[in-house]
């Protein structure tokens, strides 16, 4: 009998001749791509740098076919294991296979990039190996179009985020990524490439949308596009009170499609002058000022930034777009005086993070450590959350944004397999990203590691209704537990599209099932 279920356990093997035998079976496939058994140091980390585990070899595919056959061989070996990697943005080694196969998707990322008009509807066929920020670029230069639906960082892999949710500050417009794609193709553990839809193998379709790379790879995606806006007026204001917040956040959400922003997010700082976690974090401009007399005397140890953003055409008037915000910004209830806007770019918006990477990279932050958490909390939970974490546990800050937004429910698919608190219409993204810089006098990565760790085992005593984002558990238990009902369905997907457990080890879901 197979068994499906259980933490993943990596069977160990020093007989290197196994190793060199597994090798030449690769070798021998004729693949149109290339492997690398050589320089493999790159695929055993990621962004996270919390884990190092290195793969037997690298394959880099051509095209779908290539993937194909990578997996299939892996699917008729006694254990060989394959992991999908994008741009290596995972943080806890998702994308790692310890002495499997890493199938490096960037090499495919010139493979598809097509707009299709369909009933009505502008669609792009784009490869699952490309970066959402040249994905950005050629449609926005190239059609004048854009996708509806973001990541804030867009250094990722269309696949990658597919495989995951992929959510902004859109969202609660159009959903998140996985409710803006009306194909796939994918490769599934068998070694299949099946295309995929609404009405087209859907159990897959609907499997592989958030599935976390546990049912296929996905080496084509069709995706849903817009007209892109010329501009975009960015602004954020400041709260003291959370009750505030939360209400004006959820009213600017909650609004009719076209009478509200375009993008809403929000985030929590430290009620201080620390320049990464305090004041200076919120001004978007250097030449703005943060009048921090204007903050109320009642104020805690957090204060609260709602973000907001209108696009708008270079042919109309300022004046117009002024009455607009003006009348948006009139209805809500921030501090007076602490309000910032600039007009910048449509494409600079949306690559606003790719200057923070810029700066981290210089000062060496960007390829140190960082154990991010993000979770999913219901509003009938966030006030809580609020109270004892960002309050408490976190009044210093994390060294990196603390962010939280509503969405909405009825902006996903309950189809797919992304998995979001049971309860309500509104509930919050929450994302800790913290930077450790590389100099002491910073707790340890383990501490911050554990911080994690308490802080979700909190949400568990309390009994908040949440979810992990971007999930990471060591156990069969908190896997059930994080898919609640949906696990049954979760498993008979992973039975039908790979029954041996071959993709994505580095989620820790299935074990392998070893052939003899």
């Amino acid at each position: 009998m197979i068994a499906y279920l259980g933490p993943f356990i990596h069977e160990n093997d020093t007989d290197s001749k196994r190793d060199d035998d597994l090798l030449n079976v690769f070798q021998s496939l004729d693949l149109q791509g290339s492997i690398d058994y050589l320089a493999t140091g790159f695929a055993g980390k990621d962004f996270g740098g919390l884990y190092s585990l290195k793969p037997l070899a690298i394959i880099r595919p051509r095209g779908a076919d290539d993937v194909a056959r990578a997996v299939k061989a892996a699917y008729r070996s006694p254990n060989l294991t394959v992991a999908a990697r994008g741009n290596g943005h995972s943080i806890n080694g998702q994308a790692m296979a310890d002495r499997g196969l890493v199938i490096d998707m960037r090499s495919t990322e010139g493979n598809h990039f097509n707009i299709l008009r369909i009933n009505g509807e502008i669609l792009l066929d784009v490869s699952g190996g490309a970066l959402w920020e040249d994905v950005l670029k050629r449609c926005v230069s190239t059609f004048n179009l854009a996708p509806r639906s973001w990541t804030d960082y867009l250094g990722l892999t269309v696949g990658g985020t597919l495989s995951n949710a992929g959510v902004s500050g859109q969202a609660f417009i159009y959903g998140p990524q996985t409710s803006n794609v009306t194909e796939l193709d994918v490769v599934t553990g068998k070694g299949d490439i099946l295309t995929c839809s609404e009405t087209e193998n859907s159990e897959l379709f609907f499997g592989a949308l958030g599935g976390l790379g546990q049912f296929g790879i996905i080496t084509r995606a069709r995706v849903k596009l817009q007209s892109a806006p010329d501009m975009v007026r960015w602004i954020r204001v400041v709260y003291s009170e959370f009750e505030e917040f939360t209400r004006d956040a959820e009213w600017l959400v909650t609004r009719p499609e076209g009478e509200s922003f375009d993008y809403v997010e929000g985030f929590v700082f430290v009620n201080s002058d620390d320049p990464v976690n305090g004041w200076p974090s919120v001004p978007l401009d250097p030449d703005h000022g943060f009048d921090r007399t204007a903050i109320p005397r009642t104020a805690g140890p957090v204060l609260y930034c709602l973000e907001v953003a209108l696009h708008y055409q270079n042919n109309e008037h300022t004046s117009t777009v002024d009455t607009v915000v003006n009348s948006l910004l009139g209805r809500l209830r921030f501090v007076e005086d602490l309000q910032f806007q600039v007009d910048v770019n449509y494409v600079d918006f949306l690559l606003r993070v790719k200057r923070v990477e810029e700066h981290a990279r210089a000062n060496g932050i960007w390829d140190s450590p960082h154990p991010w958490l993000n979770l999913f909390v219901s509003k009938r939970d966030i006030a809580d959350f609020d109270r004892m974490i960002f309050k408490n546990m976190l009044k210093e800050g994390v060294g990196g944004p603390m962010l939280v937004y509503p969405l909405l429910r009825s902006k996903l698919d309950n189809r797919t397999s992304v998995m979001i608190p049971s309860e309500g219409e509104i509930f919050y993204l929450v994302a800790l990203l913290r930077f450790t810089p590389p100099y002491p006098k910073v707790p340890s990565v383990k501490k911050l590691v554990c911080q994690n760790q308490e802080i979700v085992q909190l949400c568990i005593k309390k009994g908040f209704d949440f979810k992990l984002y971007l999930p990471h558990y060591q156990s069969q238990e908190d896997w059930e537990r994080h898919f609640g009902n949906q696990w049954s369905t979760f498993v008979d997907r992973k039975k039908s599209f790979d029954p041996m457990a071959v993709l994505a080890p580095g989620q820790k879901i299935f074990k392998r099932v070893c052939q003899l």
